[in-house]
């Protein structure tokens, strides 16, 4: 039984295989191969596996942070989220936006109407539909104030960017503000020293705060984007691309009426512990694939 989990733990490619992950018949066929046994069952190999801890068929993605300056460029956000910028706290006057855009939202036409659920039957939703093209949500999160912004625009790029940028900073409190942070992530439409400079020439009370790569999970924006995608895009259901549209931003205003600030609480302290984990992690996984 040992002997089977441990192949069942392989990796193809350590075995010859060209899979990118072992079923249960390869198992088998690699256990009767090796002459572990004469011979074992489909049946007998799953019910070992699944009564185990381990479960081989099931895996995980991991990325280690690559931009050197990761903890410094992270912890700035997570201070402005706490109130505080450069060791001192943010006057009532200044505000923390985050923002991003969500891309190519379709709108999936379906051929029936979808059929609310039942006693019977949970709500059924056709399978085939057409498509009525897609479009992007770019949002704005004012972190403490739980303010909204957003539009739906048919691409992202500089231009769909800087036209969310005006809708906040030409709009109270935002507009006479003594700073607005930013925090952006790399996406093409706001990174970059040239992406600054656009920024703030056109608003000088703006400050951009580029996340360090690979780390959109720091933005906030993100939850409510989640939110979103549950209660408005699933099923992604459209009469229209133009009702797709309305529908999101109707749900940005209801939202906005009856949300408040995320409860933040990853700081400073959580983000080094997490940074010296992965480090270690880093360091074993790598001697293991040596």
């Amino acid at each position: 039984m040992v002997a089977v989990k441990a192949i069942a733990c392989e990796l193809p490619a350590r075995l010859g295989l060209p899979l990118g992950r072992l079923h249960v018949p390869d198992i088998r066929a690699e256990v009767i191969r090796r002459g572990l046994v004469g011979a074992i069952s489909d049946t007998t190999i799953w019910r070992w596996l699944s009564e185990d801890a381990i479960k081989p068929w099931t895996h995980r993605s991991w990325i280690f942070p690559r931009d050197p300056d990761f903890e410094r460029k992270a912890a700035r956000v997570l201070d402005l989220y706490a109130g505080e910028w450069e060791g001192r706290p943010l006057e009532n006057d200044e505000f923390v936006i985050s923002a991003d855009e969500k891309t190519s939202i379709q709108a999936r036409i379906r051929c029936h109407p979808t059929i609310a659920p039942n006693s019977r039957h949970a709500m059924l939703v056709e399978f085939e539909y057409e498509r009525g093209g897609a479009l992007q949500y770019l949002a704005a999160w004012d972190v403490h104030r739980a303010k909204l912004f957003g539009r739906c625009e048919p691409r992202t790029g500089i231009e769909p960017f800087g036209r969310l940028v005006s809708q906040v900073m030409t709009a109270e409190p935002y507009r006479s503000a003594r700073r607005v942070f930013w925090v952006l992530d790399n996406g093409s439409s706001h990174r970059g020293k040239a992406a600054v400079r656009r920024l703030v020439e056109a608003y000088p009370r703006l400050v951009p705060v580029h996340l360090p790569v690979h780390a959109s999970w720091l933005n906030q924006v993100e939850i409510y984007f989640s939110i979103l995608e549950r209660k408005v895009l699933t099923p992604p259901d459209a009469a229209s691309l133009e009702g797709l549209a309305a529908r999101i931003l109707t749900f940005q205003d209801r939202y906005e009426d009856l949300a408040g600030p995320f409860e933040w609480k990853f700081t400073r302290a959580d983000l080094a512990r997490l940074l010296d984990r992965l480090a270690s992690r880093g360091a074993h996984q790598l001697s293991e694939a040596a």
